[in-house]
């Protein structure tokens, strides 16, 4: 139920670098990480960017929302000297860029859509769903129906509109349901969506919510763990995979 890497690079480069930017990609990349998990947002234009936060002020400079400025405006801000002066002029990513340098490099994404708000839920599904049908076509022209693999990227969402619409627009392309605290009717929402897998938080998981999910057949990730004995509970339990911020003490698969 989980043919992807276990262990992924949250936001690229987790801590080291400046998140969701070609130079996290990098840093993820560089510590051996072959599995790495961004964010995709659109601009006023709908340009899908590698974006978590819906407004300027922590990771970009500035005040407002992302939504409402092109892709050259946010282009022309500094995505990394928040981080450190050694990332400083660091570029938005797109999520062209973000595909070329991860099929460059053979690393698997997992594809968060990250809607700036829900009423712009379907056209972020929508928009990343077809971009990386385009990118990726050549991989589902050979991909064999109901066979899950790492040929192909992962969709994940917070938004289950997000999710319909990716589903929609590429339904080639598995999806993986994202929520802080599983719902009672975790297991409808995934077969509804056609899903592969269930995204939680793993400080809101126990151990007989994993075993249900797993005996269920769906795989199971877990989000955002910096703790190498955590992983190794968590894993106990059962969870396939984990993004960590933390590259730097959790190494790769």
């Amino acid at each position: 139920m989980w043919p992807y890497p276990t262990i992924l690079a949250h936001r690229g480069g987790g801590t080291l670098a400046p998140e969701n930017t070609l130079a996290a990609l990098r840093c993820g990349w560089s510590h051996g990480f072959r599995g790495v998990e961004f964010d995709v947002m659109l601009t006023r234009d709908q340009e899908p960017i590698l974006m978590h936060d819906p407004v300027l002020g922590r990771t970009l400079p500035g005040s407002g929302k992302i939504a409402d400025h092109t892709l050259s405006e946010l282009l022309a801000l500094d995505a990394g000297g928040w981080h450190s002066p050694a990332f400083a002029g660091e570029p938005v990513c797109t999520l062209a860029q973000a595909m070329a340098f991860c099929r460059q490099h053979a690393v698997w994404m997992n594809v968060e859509i990250k809607p700036a708000s829900e009423a712009v839920a379907v056209a972020t599904g929508t928009v990343a769903a077809l971009a990386l049908k385009s990118a990726f076509a050549d991989a589902i022209g050979a991909h064999v129906a109901g066979h899950n693999d790492a040929t192909l990227p992962l969709f994940s969402s917070f938004s289950f509109e997000a999710l319909m619409a990716a589903k929609i627009a590429a339904p080639e392309i598995p999806r993986g349901f994202l929520v802080d605290t599983i719902p009672d009717d975790w297991q409808q929402q995934l077969q509804i969506l056609d899903a592969v897998a269930l995204h939680t938080n793993h400080k809101n998981l126990s151990e007989r919510q994993a075993r249900a999910i797993k005996d269920a057949g769906f795989g199971l990730f877990c989000y955002t763990v910096n703790d190498p004995q955590r992983a190794r509970e968590i894993r106990g339990w059962g969870v396939d995979g984990i993004c960590t911020d933390r590259i730097d003490l959790i190494g790769p698969d």
